[in-house]
């Protein structure tokens, strides 16, 4: 039987839980309505009362919400509880723009780590285990997520943050952590960090890792797993909607179980909005149904998915997302092909010799989009022997355009000479912009 931290909530029967989901949302948009300016502003626009919405299948009427929403709102213009009942905030990184303030009250923050709690409890972790947060803790919403998730099962946990990756390490060793949570990318970095140290992956005590932030492929899956000995498992979410524990995957791996009662998904058609059948490709869309500081209705992730409605073997009743592609904001568009840098991903952890760090470049030359992919390469294929890395330019080239049906141009660098990340990875560098001034 597989271990489940709320059996009852996760088993749910269907009916009951579309019954809660309808209950819900109708609780909510009464909140937003009388709370929450632009939303009411945008009911009246659209003839729509809260009266209108007396079950889930109604949620079609109601208006999306977009990130720039929260921008032209910042700071708490969107917030649906006074000030003296929100107990924390957190923020985006505000990479571009201004950044998008979230807040919690009691009463979300019992429910964050209650889904964090379902979100390790589905990897198996219970009291008995001990944690070790490598996320950012701060603004960042990952790194307290972890930790409210942790401490809400019971565990010991670490709060380790990022960074000074000797010191993680030694502290993985030392304290015999059974479960670790970070990027994906980081869990290669500490992987790097242990092999070149000649420290044997035995020394440590994990069990499984939950990883998130960034997309990741099932062959960068495939990497961690072999290299920390562990079973790595997916999870999803957003600082709009809690933060990490909106999805999670189970032990059987077969898509992310999404916490429905608390967070509504749809999939739509991102140029039309049009809701799109289960089963098909989409931007990801959620509704907050239980949040009380911040609760969003029908927000655009800009992640790109598909809904998995068929029962998973764990006995989970809730629907799945497929491990999201990428983002529309992130998706690249290169000579009229959709690219995302999960794909490239994909393709370099199957190619012996080739470490599985790189950056995509972009550029225009006249009217034509052009990408560049930076390639490290490991210790034991690193030559200076002109012919070899030509030959090997020439795979890896050849291995990209097959996946991606476009050229593309390759080149090899050094080992470690490709900048390693604590949080989320930067992958991209796109030049058109400063090209075009």
């Amino acid at each position: 039987m597989f271990y489940m931290y709320d059996r009852e909530t996760e088993t749910m029967p269907r009916e009951q839980l579309r019954r809660l989901q309808g209950e819900r949302l109708r609780n909510v948009v009464r909140r937003v309505y009388e709370n929450v300016l632009m939303y009411r502003q945008r009911f009246t626009e659209m003839g729509l009362a809260p009266e209108d919405i007396r079950s889930i299948d109604d949620i079609a009427k109601l208006p999306f919400t977009y990130k720039q929403d929260l921008r032209d709102n910042y700071p708490y213009g969107l917030f649906a509880a006074p000030m003296r009942e929100v107990v924390r905030l957190h923020a985006s990184s505000g990479t571009t723009g201004k950044q998008t303030v979230v807040g919690y009250t009691k009463k979300d923050l019992d429910i964050w780590g209650q889904v964090m709690a379902r979100t390790l409890g589905a990897g198996g972790v219970t009291r008995d285990d001990i944690g070790h947060i490598s996320y950012g803790y701060g603004l960042f919403t990952g790194g307290m997520g972890g930790n409210l998730g942790s401490e809400t099962i019971g565990c010991a946990t670490i709060p380790a943050s990022t960074g000074n990756t000797s010191r993680q390490v030694t502290i993985l060793i030392d304290f015999k952590p059974t479960f670790l949570l970070c990027t994906p990318s980081y869990a290669l970095t500490i992987a790097e960090y242990m092999e070149d140290n000649k420290i044997p992956v035995e020394s440590l005590s994990l069990k499984a890792g939950f990883f998130g932030a960034e997309p990741w492929s099932e062959s960068m899956r495939r990497e961690i797993e072999s290299r920390l000995n562990l079973r790595a498992y997916d999870i999803y979410g957003l600082s709009e909607i809690i933060g990490p524990g909106v999805a999670y995957e189970c032990q059987c791996q077969k898509g992310l179980h999404v916490n429905e009662d608390h967070f509504y998904l749809e999939i739509i058609d991102p140029d039309t909005g049009r809701l799109l059948p289960d089963g098909q490709e989409g931007e990801i869309v959620f509704t907050c149904l239980t949040k009380e500081a911040l609760p969003l209705i029908r927000y655009r992730t800009r992640d790109v998915g598909r809904k998995v409605v068929e029962p998973c073997q764990c006995g989970r009743t809730s629907v799945r997302m497929e491990k999201p592609a990428g983002r529309t904001d992130d998706m690249l568009i290169i000579r009229g092909v959709n690219v995302f840098p999960s794909q490239i991903e994909s393709v370099l952890l199957g190619l012996d010799g080739i470490a599985p760090f790189f950056q995509m470049i972009v550029e225009r030359e006249g009217n034509l989009d052009k990408l560049t992919v930076l390639v490290e390469l490991t210790e034991e294929n690193f030559t200076d022997e002109v012919r070899k890395l030509q030959e090997m330019s020439a795979v890896v080239q050849n291995a990209i355009e097959s996946v991606l049906g476009i050229r593309v141009k390759v080149r090899l660098a050094g080992p470690k000479s490709i900048q390693r990340f604590e949080g989320k990875a930067a992958r991209v560098i796109d030049l058109r912009k400063e090209q075009i001034k």
